[in-house]
């Protein structure tokens, strides 16, 4: 499975099935209707899931799955 397929999957997990239109280059805010204390919350199982620890400051300008795998490769996700 692919790191943006896990991606993928832990914001079904977390949003249900809206979240099954998100594509690489998606804004998961406007799509998922998330505001940033939930995108934290996601951050959290995806740091989790890929076992790595992502400063927030990382986090601050990625609103796609495309940008959080990007991130994710960086801390060896």
């Amino acid at each position: 499975m692919t790191t943006l397929e896990r991606l993928q999957q832990l914001a079904r997990t977390r949003f249900g099935e809206k979240a099954d239109a998100l594509g690489p280059d998606t804004d998961f805010f406007d799509a998922l209707g998330i505001d940033s204390l939930q995108a934290l919350d996601l951050l959290t199982d995806i740091e989790d899931a890929f076992g790595v620890e992502v400063p927030d400051w990382e986090m601050q300008d990625v609103r796609t799955l495309g940008g959080l795998a990007e991130v994710i490769g960086r801390y060896g996700g």
